[in-house]
């Protein structure tokens, strides 16, 4: 790292996204929180989690199908976790809830709003995360739009208050992140380090992914209660990584490699291999140009096919949910490559795809999302689907 990024990191502000089709299936187990990804990389002093002793390129061909429809009728649904039981929880962009999911029977179950979610563009209630020690603190992480500004929250999941007066008052813990009519970023998630992580926007002023005074554009690396995480590029500072122009997929590979999914402006839609400290060319570059000081992404989509958002790790591959493209991505790896060229599934069959999540073994959920303002909403929308993938 630079001299001068170094000096001009210091300066970064810490303050402070019904019932099923398809045959009943068994209770699907889930990694806990603090196992479902790995850490970001050895230089941020992040342990292996040994979940493979070796590493082997992944088939050219995989295959994804429907299992069951779990559910339908969510309202711009946009951030997803699994509960330890195997129920999950769904954010809605627009309305500022929290809904539960019961994996059997898809039974929706609003267990309460985020107080002070301002939607509007594409900002609002966005990506939540479990505590890595839920099992102790119930605690339920949410990002989210304010009237002025983009902050992480925390808050008590107490089942045993009645429906729509589970969720306890919000504990602030990063606020002054820019907002936006777009470009919000809003995906967190915690590794196995017990970190979490939150992919940032630029909020459509393309200077601030540059920007070190800023949160914007970024990718951020923080403790649970929302302070530089020891190990970070810089110490004292939250920026793991600049030069980002809508983060909104983040996962890790079983070696505890960070990877990102990032919108591009009007050429290409990125997924990038994320080191601390290294730069990604926003808005100086967009998709591979070989330039000097910034890292070029692994793969690159023409936009009509992609618009990335979540993103996760399965069967040796990343699986990228496509919002414009309409369709899922697999990008299967060798290492830090793709091992061949990436493999689209279900192009126009559910319109846009918002968030996928692996919860172990060859199962993911995918969530649809037409009814965020820009869909064109069927009957039934938006849905959660429960796919089976190799």
């Amino acid at each position: 790292m630079t001299a001068v990024w170094a000096a001009a990191v210091l300066l970064v502000a810490t303050g402070c996204s019904g019932g099923g089709d398809g045959p009943r299936t068994g209770r699907i187990p889930v990694a806990t929180p603090s196992t479902q990804g790995t850490a970001a990389g050895a230089s941020a002093g992040a342990p292996s989690t040994g979940a493979e002793a070796s590493e082997s390129a992944a088939p050219a061909k995989g295959s994804a199908r429907v299992v069951r429809t779990l559910t339908e009728g969510l309202k711009s649904p946009w951030g997803l976790a699994a509960l330890p039981d195997g129920d999950l929880l769904v954010s809605s962009r627009d309305e500022g809830t929290l809904t539960r999911v019961a994996q059997d029977s898809g039974k929706q179950t609003v267990i309460g709003s985020v107080p002070g979610v301002s939607p509007a563009g594409e900002g609002g209630l966005l990506g939540i995360a479990l505590s890595p020690s839920y099992a102790s603190d119930h605690l339920v992480y949410a990002y989210f739009t304010t009237e002025s500004d983009n902050r992480i929250a925390r808050l008590r999941y107490d089942e045993t208050r009645p429906a729509g007066e589970q969720l306890g008052a919000p504990d602030t813990i990063l606020r002054s992140i820019p907002k936006g009519a777009i470009h919000n970023g809003g995906r967190i998630a915690f590794g196995p380090d017990k970190m979490l992580y939150a992919g940032t926007g630029e909020t459509g002023e393309t200077g601030l992914a540059q920007d070190m005074k800023s949160l914007a554009g970024k990718i951020l690396r923080m403790t649970p209660d929302g302070t530089p995480a020891p190990g970070n590029p810089v110490p004292g500072s939250l920026v793991y990584s600049p030069g980002h122009r809508n983060v909104q997929g983040l996962a890790w590979d079983s070696r505890g490699r960070l990877w990102a999914a990032e919108f591009g402006q009007n050429t290409w839609d990125e997924l990038n291999l994320i080191e601390p400290g290294k730069n990604y060319g926003w808005p100086d570059v967009e998709g591979k140009a070989g330039k000097a000081g910034f890292v070029d992404p692994v793969v690159q989509w023409r936009t009509s096919e992609a618009s990335p958002s979540g993103i996760a790790y399965a069967r040796g591959s990343i699986w990228m949910a496509g919002l414009r493209g309409e369709r899922l991505w697999r990008i299967p790896l060798d290492g830090r490559e793709s091992a061949a060229a990436p493999q689209a599934f279900f192009e126009g069959q559910y319109g846009r795809l918002r968030t996928v999540l692996a919860v172990g073994g060859a199962t993911v959920w995918l969530v649809t999302s037409e009814t965020d303002t820009r869909g064109t909403p069927r009957p039934g929308d938006d849905k959660i689907l429960r796919l089976e993938v190799s």
